[in-house]
This record gives C-alpha cells, structure tokens and sequence, in this order.
C-alpha cells in the first residue's frame, strides 16, 4: 500500500534538474518542515523539530519544479512516501522520500502568477489543438508557428504556453 502525504515547508536546496539517457526528467530538493506553536510559559511562539525530506518530481512536473521553485520559497508537496534506511560506513540513518505528484507555491506567504501550459502532440487534425494559443499572437512566451509545425512533423511534443486569457478546456 501506498501513503499519500501532503506537505508544507521551505525549500532548503535549490531544485537539481537532470534528464537521464532515456529522456526522464527529473528535479529533485530538500524539503524543511517544522511546527511553531505558542508557549504560553514564555509567551512566546517557539519552533519546534524540523523535519526533512527529500522530494522529487518526474517528466513533466519535473520540468515545470524546475522552471518554477527556488531555495527559500515555501511550498506544498504531495505525494507518496517512501521511508529508507541507509549506512555509509559507521554511519546509518533514515531517509523519507517522497515521489511528488503535486507541488506549488504556499499562497498563505505571498502571491504567485500562473502560466500554463499546453502540449501539442502529432496528430491528424492537430491545427485546431493550437489554435487558442495561436489566436494570441501578441504573447512573447510562444514559439513560433514554425518551430511548432518543426517540431510536429518531427514527431516530438512540443511545449507551449497559453496566453493570459485564452480559453483553455479544463
């Protein structure tokens, strides 16, 4: 059985983006969690344990954690958790992973814009799949028609960003 666990914390380490020799994307950082509580005895608010741990985020979520999320922003994470233990030597300890299948920004500490994101995909009739991001042209985040249609008949996925406003079926 599989835990899903959702998170909040600050990301401790700036996200490591690799693709592998088989093309998976993968972006992965340190999570730091803690609790503040109010200690009425001090009168004060005082942090409590911090927890650690390792998230990672695969294909497309990888791309998008690694374009989006930096050192020092709070996060939500959810996942699925992996508990390891590990040895290096005299040293042992206990590792929690968590394979991300979600994350965003923490809006309780600021504001975000979102940006997002369309893939098209090579297939017969494909020129109405675009046609809501091509109808905003004035949007610098695009790419060219002809890259697309490149990029089409070259039989890759191509990654496109609606404009703000355009109608996008969800």
């Amino acid at each position: 059985m599989t835990d899903i666990i959702t998170l909040t914390g600050l990301v401790a380490t700036s996200p490591r983006h690799i693709v592998t020799s088989e093309g998976l994307t993968i972006t992965s950082f340190r999570l730091a969690s803690n609790q503040r509580r109010f200690d009425r005895t001090q009168n004060a608010w005082v942090d409590g344990d911090t927890n650690w741990y390792t998230i990672t985020a695969f294909r497309q979520l990888g791309t998008h954690v690694a374009s989006s999320v930096e050192k020092g922003q709070r996060v939500i994470v959810t996942g699925r958790v992996r508990i390891r233990d590990w040895e290096s030597g005299e040293k042992s300890g206990t590792t929690i992973e968590i394979d991300a299948e979600s994350i965003g920004h923490d809006l309780t500490w600021g504001r975000a814009t979102f940006t997002r994101s369309v893939i098209a995909a090579k297939a017969e009739g494909t020129e109405g799949a675009t046609s809501g991001a091509e109808a905003s042209s004035d949007s610098g985040d695009l790419p060219p028609s002809s890259d697309r249609a490149a990029a089409l008949d070259a039989d890759e996925p191509v990654l496109e960003f609606a404009a703000s406003g355009a109608s996008t079926p969800f």
